[in-house]
């Protein structure tokens, strides 16, 4: 699994990259987490809020921190 949180690294993009880490290291799934700060590159998602979190290719959640409830979700666990 890849997820991707994209932000250019204000305080709500470093605590939704947090929380994405934390769900991963509590459920034990095996993904990849990558930062992206280049706006150019978070542009070509088609995504105009940050933070956003890309799991698999799919935006889920544009422009708002997660709840962790909700990353479970995504991340199928």
């Amino acid at each position: 699994m890849e997820i991707k949180v994209l932000g250019p690294g204000c305080s709500k993009c470093k605590k939704t990259e947090q929380l994405v880490q934390e769900v991963i290291k509590e459920t034990g799934v095996d993904a990849t987490v990558e930062k992206i700060s280049d706006m150019m590159q978070i542009a070509s998602y088609g995504v105009f809020g940050t933070p956003s979190v890309i799991v698999d290719g799919e935006v889920k959640c544009p422009g708002k921190v997660p709840k962790k409830d909700d990353i479970k979700k995504w991340i199928g666990k």
